[in-house]
């Protein structure tokens, strides 16, 4: 079968364009915040029911094994370590999370947190975004109890971060119940405007911790994703109110960012410390057209039960696809490994449509002087 135009493109990028960026950024760090959507592990070392810590998650893996992604294999940080010429960030509870381990980063991520503490109230023992942040600063004193506060400094202040936060907000606090708490207390507007004044101090927080180059995603489709179908779709079309939340909150996201850098001014000289990332067009593009970019279904989940795969959790006993690479959707909430890859591809080559105001291969250009 001859292969499909997207699969030349990637092909042909992968060859000609990544080992010059992998080798001009070899030595860069990487640190990574938020939730499900970007933890890699760290919920396995906790008491909680937000794991992804059994088979089929991790099914596609080379052992086959579940690592504690949200996913068949890797995520979309994953991927981005593959980018930037690194090898995978561990969890920061790993116990493998030492010595020269600490130079590669750190990933600090745990399923069901948002930016508000009382989003995903209802998993027990999640690291929430103040634990994270408190997380980094001891990583920061082990790393220069290790290599000297210079040293440590400089793997910080040559790193890429990456923080994800936001849907749960919506999905796991403002529309979890009807008459949730937060939504008798906010409209929808009010609301948007509070999470980001409270995003906006999270931002400072890690800026002022040292990081300096930070990749800040937006809010997906969430009124699209499987389990949200399952309940309020009959035909596959996605939620309305639901994304509408995410339609309202993505540009004053973006809006919340430019201040950001107006107060901070440039990186070292090289453009915009904060950078934001619009997972929502990414993911409406497979929404569109799946089969353009090679999948068959945009709706249904791949490991699931129920409407549209969509009920409850992916486990042993769950329906389960035969090829996760037509699935744009892993589980009911989470991307599958293929759809990663095409969203980590916009991260690197997009244009300002998804990556803004510069996507990560100009970053990684502009950032080749400061690595440690």
């Amino acid at each position: 079968m001859a292969a499909s135009s997207w699969q030349v493109a990637l092909l042909a990028f992968a060859v000609c364009v990544l080992p010059a960026l992998q080798s001009a950024s070899a030595a860069r760090a990487f640190f990574i915040f938020g939730d499900s959507l970007v933890d890699n592990g760290n919920n396995n070392y906790l008491m909680t029911s937000a794991r992804a810590d059994s088979w089929p998650y991790g099914i596609d893996t080379p052992d086959h094994r579940a690592t504690g992604r949200f996913s068949n294999g890797k995520n979309v940080v994953d991927l981005i370590s593959e980018q930037i010429g690194s090898v995978p960030v561990l969890p920061y509870l790993s116990p493998e999370l030492d010595g020269e381990n600490l130079l590669v980063g750190a990933n600090f991520a745990s399923a069901g947190i948002g930016i508000l503490n009382d989003t995903g109230i209802q998993f027990a023992n999640i690291i929430r975004i103040s634990k994270q942040l408190t997380y980094f600063e001891q990583y920061k004193h082990r790393l220069a109890k290790l290599y000297g506060p210079e040293r440590a400094a400089r793997v910080v202040g040559g790193a890429l971060t990456l923080i994800t936060l936001g849907g749960n907000d919506f999905v796991n606090n403002y529309y979890l119940v009807p008459y949730s708490a937060r939504s008798r207390e906010f409209s929808l507007p009010d609301y948007i405007k509070y999470i980001l004044s409270e995003y906006k101090q999270v931002l400072r927080r890690i800026h002022g911790l040292g990081a300096r180059r930070i990749l800040v995603t937006g809010v997906g489709p969430i009124g699209c994703v499987p389990a949200e179908l399952a309940m309020h779709s009959l035909d596959g079309s996605c939620d309305p109110e639901l994304q509408r939340a995410s339609e309202a909150y993505n540009p004053q996201m973006e809006a919340m960012l430019n201040q950001l850098n107006a107060e901070v001014g440039s990186g070292n000289g090289n453009g915009a410390v904060f950078v934001a990332v619009n997972t929502r067009r990414a993911h409406d593009d497979f929404i569109a057209d799946p089969k353009a970019y090679g999948f068959v279904t945009a709706t249904e989940a791949c490991c699931g039960q129920g409407r549209f795969n969509g009920i409850g959790i992916c486990t042993m006993v769950s329906s389960l696809c035969a090829n996760r690479d037509e699935y744009v959707f892993w589980d009911a909430f989470h991307p599958t490994e293929r759809a990663n890859r095409l969203i980590a591809q916009n991260y690197l080559t997009g244009s300002t449509d998804y990556i803004s105001p510069m996507n990560l291969s100009t970053i990684i250009h502009l950032d080749r002087h400061l690595h440690d």
